[in-house]
C-alpha cells in the first residue's frame, strides 16, 4: 500500500497534471528522500496517512542540520505538500500535515543576464554557412534569444510547428500549454539555412544532432556554454540565461509587461515582474554613467 500511494501520485502528476519531465524528476527525488527518512525512523512499512506535522518538522530540522540549503528544502517541502494534498483529495486523508510548514525565507535573487552588446558579439560573429555544426550552434543561440523559450521547449519544438511564411512558431510549454511566438527575418533565414544542411532524419523535432537524432539536454547545455564562455560577462552560461536576457532586453526596449508574460508563457504576471527590477537596474547603471552630476561627491 505504501509504495502504491507514492507511485499513484507520480502517475497523477505525470499523466493528469501533465507536469514537465524535470518537475516529475524533482518530485520523485523529493519523495525518495522523504521515504528514506521515515523508513529510518519508523520502518519501511510506514503508512503516509499516519504522517504528522511533527514528522515533517523533524525532517526539515534534519536537513537543516546537514547543511541543506533553504532553497532546496523549500523545493522538497513543496513536493511533499503536493503529495499530501493528493492524499487528501484522492485517498481520504483528513488533513495535509505539510500545509503550514515552510522553510526559512529564501532570499530572492535577480536572475543572471547577458548585456546586449555581449549577446550581439556572440550572434554577429563570423559564420561558416556551409558547416552544419556552426550553423546549428548559431541557430540554437538565436532561437533562445529571439523567442525566450525554455530549454525543454526548444528541445521539444517540432519541425512542423515552425511556420516560416507566417513568421511564427508553436511552443508546447509547461502543463502542455501551447503558445505562439512570432519571430523575425533573421531567425527565418537561419532556420532555412539550417534545414538545408540538416542530416536526414525521421525525428519530428526541429533540432537534431549530427546523426539525425533529437537533440538531448546535455548537448544543448554544451552548445550554449561553449558559445558564451570567454565571450560574455555573465555569472552563468546556461540556456535559461538567454531566456532571462530576452525578457530583460524586451522590457528595456519598451515591450509591455503583459506582452513579455505571454511570450514567456508565465501563468502569473508576478513571475514576469522580476524582470522589471532588472530593467530598473539598467536604468540606474546608465544614469550613473551618463548624468554629469551623478557621481558628484559631497
Amino acid at each position: 500500500m505504501t509504495c502504491r500511494m507514492y507511485d499513484a501520485f507520480l502517475t497523477y502528476i505525470r499523466c493528469e497534471l501533465a507536469l514537465s519531465a524535470r518537475t516529475v524528476s524533482t518530485y520523485t527525488s523529493a519523495l525518495r528522500q522523504w521515504r528514506e527518512f521515515v523508513a529510518d525512523h519508523y520502518g519501511p512499512a510506514h503508512d503516509p496517512a499516519a504522517t504528522t506535522v511533527g514528522d515533517i518538522r523533524l525532517w526539515v530540522a534534519a536537513m537543516a542540520a546537514r547543511g541543506v540549503q533553504a532553497r532546496t528544502i523549500a523545493k522538497l517541502l513543496s513536493a511533499l505538500r503536493s503529495f499530501f494534498r493528493f492524499m487528501c483529495e484522492r485517498h481520504g486523508m483528513v488533513a495535509n500535515p505539510a500545509a503550514d510548514i515552510h522553510a526559512a525565507r529564501v532570499r530572492r535573487t535577480l536572475p543572471a543576464v547577458i548585456r546586449p552588446e555581449d549577446t550581439a558579439r556572440v550572434l554577429d560573429a563570423p559564420l561558416d554557412t556551409g558547416d552544419f555544426g556552426e550553423v546549428h550552434r548559431r541557430l540554437v543561440m538565436l532561437m533562445l534569444y529571439s523567442t525566450g523559450m525554455r530549454a525543454s521547449e526548444l528541445l521539444g519544438l517540432r519541425d512542423d510547428a515552425v511556420d516560416l511564411g507566417r513568421r511564427e512558431l508553436k511552443v508546447l510549454g509547461k502543463r502542455n500549454k501551447e503558445r505562439i511566438i512570432p519571430f523575425g527575418d533573421e531567425l527565418s533565414r537561419m532556420i532555412t539555412l539550417y534545414r538545408s544542411l540538416r542530416p536526414a532524419s525521421t525525428a519530428p523535432t526541429l533540432f537534431v544532432d549530427t546523426r539525425g537524432r533529437p537533440l538531448r539536454y546535455r548537448a544543448l547545455l554544451d552548445t550554449v556554454h561553449g558559445s558564451l564562455v570567454g565571450r560574455v560577462r555573465a555569472a552563468r552560461t546556461t540556456p535559461h540565461v538567454m531566456r532571462h536576457s530576452f525578457a530583460t532586453d524586451m522590457l528595456n526596449s519598451g515591450a509591455s509587461l503583459t506582452a513579455v508574460q505571454q511570450l514567456l508563457g508565465h501563468a502569473s504576471l508576478a513571475t514576469t515582474q522580476i524582470y522589471t527590477h532588472l530593467s530598473y537596474r539598467e536604468i540606474q547603471h546608465n544614469y550613473q554613467l551618463a548624468h554629469p552630476r551623478a557621481q558628484k561627491k559631497g
